[in-house]
């Protein structure tokens, strides 16, 4: 199976905005793709992401080989 590397960019509320890479079929929905991205950022160190579904950037950037 063929996976694709993408990186979703949440705002937070310091104004700053956090950018995460997410592994996942090239199908997989953006919903799904800001969702593990948000949870990952939630159980960090950093200042609370804004939930909202529409002010993520959503980029496929790669490619990941399995062997």
């Amino acid at each position: 199976m063929e996976r694709r590397c993408w990186l979703v960019a949440l705002p937070a509320v310091d104004g700053r905005q956090y950018v995460y890479r997410v592994y996942a079929p090239e199908d997989a929905p953006l919903a799904d793709l800001f969702w593990e991205a948000w949870h990952c950022h939630d159980e960090g160190p950093f200042p609370r992401a804004w939930d909202l579904f529409d002010a993520a950037a959503i980029r496929q950037v790669g490619r990941v080989h399995n062997s």
